[in-house]
């Protein structure tokens, strides 16, 4: 039997989507004092601005190798463009990375605190694994 093509996968898709947005938002503004990270920065208006926009495209790439594999694109074309937004999330992490050691890691160690080291050490580690 031949599958039968539908949206209908597509529509669940963006509908999870779509509430997961909602919900992050209502969690974002219920529990704007808790944070899963032990640390906070904060980030200039155009530090943020610049890293968000690098996600937007990523989340763009993504959402278009979905909907190349739920189009039965041909296995190469979905290949490039996967490794395409994995470059583009090596670059956010470059820039990330970049930023931290100038500001988080340099601020920490003026102020005494020798951790951050073990911390930029460890993270360094895994993007080398």
């Amino acid at each position: 039997s031949t599958p039968i093509k539908s949206s209908a996968a597509s529509d669940v898709y963006k509908r999870q989507l779509i509430d997961v947005k909602i919900k992050d938002k209502e969690k974002g503004m219920a529990e704007d004092k808790k944070c899963c990270c032990k640390k906070k920065k904060e980030r200039t208006d155009s530090e943020k601005k610049l890293l968000l926009n690098r996600l937007k495209r990523i989340e763009g790439q993504i959402r278009g190798i979905y909907g190349m594999v739920e189009d039965d694109a041909y296995c190469i074309d979905i290949l490039n463009q996967s490794l395409a937004a994995n470059a583009a999330l090596t670059a956010f992490d470059k820039a990330l990375l970049s930023n931290h050691i100038k500001t988080c890691v340099v601020e920490d160690i003026k102020n005494g605190d020798d951790e951050v080291v073990d911390e930029l050490v460890m993270t360094l580690q895994k993007f080398m694994k």
